[in-house]
């Protein structure tokens, strides 16, 4: 632009010169838009620098996080951000992100790395969660961050009694969360409770074989949850389902180590349990003490129905197939009860690969509530050791086998 023209905007506007007024317009005009990107994009993004976030992993930053958060979801823009930039590490404390917010569309854009604090002694929480999310509608997490448990401390005490979640979404709905790394847990990495519509893509969830009690991801009192192309290395389940859910999705998954993907345990204190329409499909197990399980308490009641395992391949897996409905805890103390939880319609398809030990398949059902329509269909599976056979194990259950099975089913017939 011309030092005539810049006259013309700062001088002739005002004084309506023809020769310049177009100009003058076009130039104000532009101005103004840009004027406004600049402050849609301040008002859509909310940096943790930006509210004294330090990033040197060792600075309490828990102010910063729950001041941006505060800012991003009383934000009247469309989509507000919240910003956790790379190359940083912030320490926070227990902390919870409270909904319900503006926008049913809240972002958090997670390219950094969130630390837990150095063990039980230095939390503040004593609801044993780290990271919450309550109550929020249209949450997007994604940006290839991590959030780091910090678990060791954690894992040379009892869990039971030091409970540490670390990524927790309580209540909350349409919710995504993509490309996120989760490791070191003090106990399970992510928990999903009293949810819907909550989806998870592209995970890693990361902490030894020997960490107790460290699920991956544990889904209870929840509907429409799935988890899809996800890596998961734990010292307990990789997946575990638990009452009251529905409509739980599992595909393209590899697990191990760890316990394997469960339903359950269910039924613990003989409440009425209700599980339906799950589907695993597509997942990996890699020397995992489980893979495809069911586990209920003899005082359970209620059902688990309409579940589909197929598409599995196992790799010295220690009970490939189980349903173990004689769960305990404890050795020698769960009591005999005239109660069970009813297993009905569970599939399982297409499951190929190795045992690590002689039962590879077991179906233990309740002396109270048989398993009903139990379906066995093309299982291959073999002993990891050379030249030794396997077994398939039943009691109590009920149901057909169809093409290949291997070893022989010992399904008994519905009828």
């Amino acid at each position: 632009m011309t030092w005539y023209s810049e006259l013309a905007v700062f001088g002739n506007c005002q004084t309506g010169v023809d020769l310049v007024g177009s100009m003058c317009i076009l130039i104000l005009l532009s101005t103004l838009a840009t004027r406004i990107n600049v402050n849609a994009d301040d008002q859509n993004t909310f940096n943790v620098l930006n509210y004294g976030a330090v990033g040197n992993g060792n600075s309490d930053d828990s102010l910063a996080f729950s001041k941006a958060w505060n800012d991003a979801c009383k934000a009247n823009a469309q989509t507000p951000t919240m910003i956790i930039p790379k190359g940083k590490t912030f320490l926070v404390r227990p902390i919870t992100f409270y909904g319900p917010c503006k926008s049913s569309n809240i972002s958090i854009q997670l390219s950094g790395t969130i630390k837990a604090p150095d063990g039980p002694s230095a939390w503040t929480s004593e609801i044993g969660r780290w990271i919450a999310f309550g109550n929020i509608t249209g949450l997007n997490i994604n940006g290839r961050g991590l959030f780091d448990g910090n678990g060791q401390k954690w894992w040379d005490q009892s869990c039971k009694h030091h409970p540490g979640k670390a990524v927790s979404f309580i209540q909350c709905s349409n919710a995504h969360i993509n490309e996120i790394y989760v490791e070191r847990s003090p106990q399970v990495h992510v928990v999903v409770d009293y949810s819907q519509d909550v989806h998870f893509k592209s995970l890693i969830i990361n902490s030894p074989e020997t960490s107790p009690n460290t699920d991956g991801i544990h889904i209870a009192h929840s509907h429409d949850v799935s988890v899809h192309t996800s890596v998961i290395a734990a010292g307990d389940d990789c997946i575990s389902i638990s009452d009251q859910t529905s409509n739980i999705s599992v595909t393209y998954v590899n697990c191990g180590p760890g316990h394997g993907i469960s339903i359950g345990s269910l039924g613990k204190n003989g409440e009425e349990v209700k599980v339906e329409n799950i589907t695993v499909r597509h997942v990996n197990f890699y020397k995992t003490t489980n893979g495809a399980r069911i586990k209920t308490w003899q005082a359970g009641k209620g059902q688990v129905q309409h579940v589909e395992f197929s598409y599995m391949n196992f790799t010295e897996v220690q009970n490939p197939i189980i349903i173990d409905q004689y769960y305990c805890d404890q050795k020698d103390v769960c009591a005999k009860t005239s109660t069970g939880v009813h297993i009905n319609d569970v599939r399982y398809l297409n499951a190929t690969g190795t045992s690590a030990t002689d039962v590879a398949i077991n179906l233990d059902c309740s002396n109270n509530v048989a398993c009903t329509d139990i379906k066995l269909e093309n299982i291959e599976l073999q002993s990891a050791t050379e030249g030794k056979g396997v077994l398939s194990s039943c009691k109590n259950a009920f149901g057909v086998a169809k093409g290949n099975c291997k070893p022989k089913s010992c399904l008994k017939s519905n009828s």
